[in-house]
């Protein structure tokens, strides 16, 4: 016979597999750390003189558009979107809702981010300012400024209701882009399994639904915002996309984006009440393998930084067509940070002083080649200690002030294979000058992220690491001499997605031989090692990295985590006690510090801990389920119950609670009632081993052996040796002793 689990559960680490002889563990959970920084004193737009342009450019069609404090606006940026994606820009995807709105308004041929990766950009966008000015200048590391004026704080304040409607884990409310917002709602599908490879996105039809929800619940005018996130790579487009775009998964994700936001369209076009200024762009596009770049934010080529932009205006169905309005095709040169000013434009409503860019409306060829815009790629330099990719672009001349410098001219050249920098020098030092005069572009303050934050932006292929900024950089910086090693990375990401993280290991040592000062390839093969149940190896691993490659808070956060979760509580509480002072630290953190007191018999400090997560998020069901396991280590059984049962009204499809309140039951006495718990924690999470392992144990103390015989055979077939080897071993002797069926 099977004997009952003596030992009370014990709090579950937020990393990896839970501890042996945990009868409570719980699975990862989110944080949503809502952080605001003081103010922020703008800097001035610097626009420069008039430079040569090397084309006269055709006559330009007018974006008349009709002047109206009551409209509507509704802005929509596709995620990673190129600008030759769509139909109506000649890509392959079929693209009919768009297409009709660029019919019906202008579709702007020539238009450029100022970031190559999603939160910057996203952030220009809004504030109508380049990265330099609003500061945020990648998606970890940076929020935007508490206070910052922005699209949705400018409407809000002239009584329009603002929503957002957001797809993709870089713009969680987080990191700032909320201000202004009445509704913000980047809910997010919950992510099993390993955050630092899981993606935390949702489909382009959800995030419509859920903006659809909101417009039909408006009397007056409003303001949308719609991010959808599904060009972004991994490429998985469902059905019956992904047949259709068998040969190019990228252009199945556009279409099926392009449906999904078919009943928007078709919502906007029914509204009588109001016109509708709509807005369709991307905050930057994808390489695609081009220049050697699979995805994207590496480098600042026109595949990454030049963008689809559409505008129209739309009531009853149809476009709103002043007297002189002709629609068409632009081919001048505009800027995301135009679209602010754009909208205060059509809304009458004077502009802030500040703004980088320019009304679209009346704006004129020759003022739109005359100016320049700036763009940066700034993530492998923060993040990896390579060289910081600056530039800037006038008419069709392109500067990339690089250790290996690039000029382009782009009208003759529109694929950037020729660089002149060297043989054209009079062309390079003018827009070199212009660059100088914008003054400080440093990348200012930055944060670590808590190791789960980290981890989720990890999943989408960006680096969240840190490096020491340099004086000097060589031409060994330059990322165009880097990009083999970028390559590796996000090889080694989809390695493990395909099911080979052995390769994926071998990948990254190698890739540690090359680079050694490159914090982000450690941690992505301690987490690999970790996974693979290698413990020793994923510790030496990320030991050796901060010896190499300096120290890392996110690093020594997260060696303390795997300290904790393997036991060396000793050493693991003043690595974590010194992460948890950062106000910003996550819930990995603070989860793992409370684990690491209630092993070390500190059970007070480890409630405390798993508070201090309530107050960061008070539905988070990973910090009620450790507080029951404190309790129920400590023989409070009431106390436990309750705090499972919180986890679980929280979320009732949360097993590891489940779990837990069957430990509750067992303990008082109630086996029928506990054993109901562990089916129903099975049944939510059949790879919860400590679940499968009590019900499928307590089964064979109850005489159903008939019952317990599955249970036991798929823990003893799945659960891993590295973490349950006694228990699968005690399983095994069980089989062999139970009659046979």
């Amino acid at each position: 016979m099977a004997k009952r689990r003596k030992s009370a559960p014990k709090p579950q680490g937020s990393v990896g597999r839970a501890p042996v002889n945990s009868a409570a563990a719980a699975p990862r959970a989110s944080s949503r750390a809502r952080i605001a920084l003081g103010g922020l004193a703008f800097l001035a737009a610097v626009v420069v003189g008039a430079l040569v342009v090397w084309q006269q450019w055709p006559r330009e069609p007018r974006l008349d558009l009709l002047r109206a404090a009551d409209q509507n606006v509704l802005v929509v940026t596709i995620d990673t979107l190129r600008a030759d994606a769509l139909g109506c820009y000649g890509g392959r995807a079929a693209t009919p809702n768009l297409d009709q709105l660029a019919s019906d308004g202008i579709r702007y041929d020539f238009a450029h981010a100022h970031a190559v990766v999603t939160l910057p950009s996203h952030a220009s966008i809004l504030t109508g300012l380049y990265p330099f000015q609003h500061r945020v200048r990648d998606n970890s590391g940076y929020r935007v400024p508490g206070g910052t004026t922005t699209m949705a704080t400018l409407l809000k304040a002239r009584g329009f209701a603002t929503g957002a409607f957001i797809g993709g884990f870089p713009l969680d409310s987080q990191f700032g882009l909320d201000l202004g917002f009445d509704t913000y709602d980047d809910r997010l599908p919950e992510v099993r399994g390993p955050a630092d490879f899981a993606m935390a996105e949702r489909p382009a039809d959800a995030v419509v639904a859920s903006a659809l929800a909101w417009l039909r619940q408006q009397r007056a005018k409003w303001f949308a915002w719609v991010h959808v996130y599904d060009p972004h790579a991994p490429t998985r487009p469902p059905q019956p996309f992904a047949s259709q775009y068998a040969s190019d998964l990228y252009a199945g994700e556009v279409a099926f984006t392009d449906a999904s936001l078919g009943p928007l369209l078709a919502h906007v076009r029914s509204l009588s009440d109001r016109p509708t200024l709509v807005i369709v762009t991307s905050d930057h596009g994808e390489s695609l393998g081009e220049h050697g770049e699979a995805t994207h934010g590496l480098f600042a080529y026109e595949v990454t930084l030049r963008v689809p932009l559409i505008v129209s205006q739309l009531r009853q169905g149809t476009p709103v067509t002043p007297a002189g309005a002709t629609g068409g095709i632009s081919s001048m040169p505009v800027q995301l940070v135009d679209l602010l000013p754009t909208v205060l434009d059509t809304l009458a409503i004077d502009p802030p002083p500040d703004l980088a860019g320019r009304s679209l409306v009346d704006l004129t060829p020759d003022d739109a080649n005359a100016r320049g815009a700036y763009f940066e790629a700034l993530s492998a330099s923060l993040n990896r200690g390579w060289a910081p990719l600056h530039g800037v672009l006038v008419g069709r001349e392109k500067f990339i002030d690089l250790p290996i410098p690039e000029l382009y001219d782009l009208t003759a050249d529109a694929s950037e294979r020729q660089n002149l920098a060297a043989s054209a020098a009079v062309r390079r030092r003018t827009l070199e000058a212009h660059l100088a005069r914008l003054g400080s572009l440093a990348p200012g303050t930055r944060t670590s992220e808590d190791p789960e934050t980290a981890a989720r932006l990890r999943s989408l292929g960006y680096a969240a690491g840190s490096a020491a900024l340099r004086k000097v950089y060589t031409e060994a910086d330059d990322p165009k001499r880097l990009i083999e090693v970028d390559q590796a990375i996000q090889r080694g990401i989809s390695l493990f997605q395909e099911g080979r993280p052995r390769e994926a290991i071998t990948l990254y040592r190698d890739v540690i031989a090359k680079r050694p000062d490159l914090m982000l390839a450690y941690q992505h093969l301690a987490f690999l090692e970790w996974e693979m149940g290698d413990l020793s190896a994923a510790i030496a691993t990320l030991r050796s990295g901060i010896e190499r490659a300096g120290p890392d808070p996110e690093a020594e956060a997260r060696l303390g985590i795997y300290l904790s979760e393997t036991g060396a509580v000793n050493e693991a509480i003043p690595l974590l006690e010194r992460a948890a002072q950062d106000p910003t630290a996550g819930v990995d953190v603070l989860n793992a510090l409370g684990i690491a007191y209630a092993r070390a018999g500190q059970p007070d400090r480890a409630l405390e801990t798993f508070q201090r997560i309530l107050t960061i998020d008070r539905r988070n069901a990973m910090a009620f389920q450790n507080i029951g396991s404190v309790h129920l280590s400590a023989g409070r059984l009431e106390a436990a119950r309750e705090a499972f049962a919180q986890a679980i009204e929280v979320n009732p499809s949360w097993a590891a609670a489940w779990n837990g309140l069957g430990a509750v039951e067992i303990q008082g006495g109630n086996r029928q009632a506990a054993i109901a718990a562990w089916r129903r924690a099975v049944e939510l999470d059949p790879s919860n081993f400590d679940a499968l392992f009590n019900l499928a144990t307590e089964l064979v103390n109850d005489g159903q052996f008939a019952a317990a015989r599955p249970y036991l055979e798929r823990f003893a077939q799945a659960a891993p040796t590295t973490f349950y080897a006694r228990e699968v071993a005690r399983v095994r002797s069980l089989l062999a002793k139970i009659p046979a069926a």
